[in-house]
């Protein structure tokens, strides 16, 4: 009995955490998508910031 009931319960469970959906990939792709349209100029200065950095760092590990 114990072992059905462990059954039932194992296949409810991975019925509820199978695969993700298209809907479910498109709008977190959306979402995404947005943020970096709206922090496109903060991102820009970081990622410009952290190259220049890497760039003076490697300069300065030659010398």
């Amino acid at each position: 009995m114990k072992e059905k009931i462990n059954k039932k319960f194992s296949k409810i469970l991975n019925n509820q955490l199978d695969g993700v959906g298209v809907v479910e990939i498109i709008l977190i792709l959306v979402i995404l998508i947005g943020l970096v349209l709206l922090f496109k100029d903060q991102i820009t200065v970081i990622v410009t910031k952290a190259f220049t950095s890497i760039a003076t760092d490697a300069n300065n590990i030659v010398k």
